[in-house]
């Protein structure tokens, strides 16, 4: 071969190694089942309504929802509860499937008051708690947005926040945001395909 050829050929063959290996970095697809990596949800160290600590590690091995609120909410969070607790009734007691009610009103929302609270919804909702940090950092770890929201009495406030629920596979990793504002049967078949 001619020498003045074997540096084109070089350069040719390592713009095509470039070439394939940005295209492969760039258009494979994820795992089947496996949601592309995110940067949403994470570590936290909250409080359940028992008292006990709860992690992200508890949480594994099953799918699981995120929905962040407060117990004097008048209207969207116990509509979401609600719907959740509909949609896990028609999923059917034995689906393995769990919902974190996230609170971001540490100051009010105690484990007993949360317990009290969610008693009137499905069970495998679970209302957590903690210190303004560990709530903040949980919000901070799934983008989440929450302030206190003037009042007409100062004596009281509400909360202004982030109402989306977000969907979580078996292995803590955040797939999307969950649509509830559907029937509890067509929400129920949506997410049994992460069960």
């Amino acid at each position: 071969m001619n020498r003045r050829m074997i540096v084109p050929l070089v350069a040719l063959l390592l713009g095509v190694a470039m070439l394939a290996t940005a295209a492969f970095v760039t258009l494979r697809q994820p795992g089947v089942g496996a949601p592309a990596p995110s940067a949403i949800g994470g570590a936290f160290a909250l409080i359940d309504r028992d008292g006990k600590a709860i992690t992200q590690r508890d949480m594994l091995g099953k799918p699981y929802l995120v929905f962040f609120g407060f117990t004097h909410c008048p209207d969207i969070c116990p509509t979401t509860a609600m719907e959740i607790s509909q949609m896990f009734e028609a999923l059917g007691k034995d689906a393995k499937v769990n919902a974190l009610f996230i609170t971001v009103d540490p100051e009010r929302d105690t484990a007993p008051i949360l317990k009290d609270y969610l008693s009137s919804f499905d069970p495998r909702i679970v209302g957590v708690t903690g210190s303004r940090d560990s709530i903040d950092a949980a919000m901070k770890s799934f983008r989440a947005y929450a302030r206190k929201a003037p009042s007409d009495r100062p004596d009281t406030y509400a909360m202004d926040h982030t109402a989306l629920v977000y969907l979580m596979d078996k292995q803590g990793r955040f797939v999307t945001g969950f649509n509830l504002k559907r029937a509890p049967d067509e929400a129920a078949r949506d997410l049994r395909r992460y069960l």
